[in-house]
């Protein structure tokens, strides 16, 4: 149940580095350093103020950034690698198996896997914001990333199980919208 929990949490936190790169591993330092979650061996660093000040300030900048129109796309195509690294990250921080080639390969396919998902998403959808709108919309869609990154992770903490079910609907849906897209691209 443990191994469950972990991974539900690692995955809820990599899907949210897929809105917004560095909010997921903040709310974590801050969890660890309460002694609400515990980062696996070798990631105790998580939970120390020297991250935290570093995640505070790069949690600021990236959230300021992504409110100035034509920067926040510029930001997409930095933070679609990024956040596969950061899921992959934060989901080998909290799974923790014996086999560190298993703790890793798993970190990597399930948790940076999960964050390039929702980050293209992320992605395509400012792309259709700034299309139709010519980036006028993209502070409101900012906005909403930003409840989500907070949201998600923090239903990650609290919640891991539920945030797994929040994850998978969200995956779903993201792979339904593509799916019509390309129907009716095809048309």
């Amino acid at each position: 149940m443990e191994l469950l929990l972990s991974i539900a949490l690692g995955i809820g936190l990599s899907a949210s580095t897929g809105f917004r790169i560095f909010v997921p591993a903040l709310l974590a330092n801050v969890a660890c350093m309460n002694g609400w979650i515990t980062p696996s061996e070798g990631f105790a660093w998580l939970g120390t103020w020297t991250a935290f000040f570093a995640l505070l300030s790069a949690t600021v900048v990236e959230i300021g950034a992504y409110y100035i129109p034509f920067v926040d796309n510029l930001l997409d195509t930095i933070a679609a690698p990024l956040s596969v690294v950061a899921g992959t990250l934060l989901t080998t921080s909290f799974v923790e198996i014996d086999s560190p080639i298993l703790q890793w390969g798993l970190g990597l396919i399930v948790g940076g896997g999960t964050a390039g998902l929702v980050q293209a998403g992320t992605s395509l959808l400012r792309l259709g914001s700034t299309t139709t709108t010519g980036g006028l919309g993209n502070p409101v869609l900012s906005t909403v990333e930003n409840i989500a990154s907070f949201g998600l992770s923090g239903l990650a903490i609290f919640l891991p199980v539920l945030a797994l079910v929040a994850v998978g609907s969200l995956l779903w849906w993201l792979w339904r919208r593509v799916r019509r897209y390309r129907k009716k691209k095809a048309l």
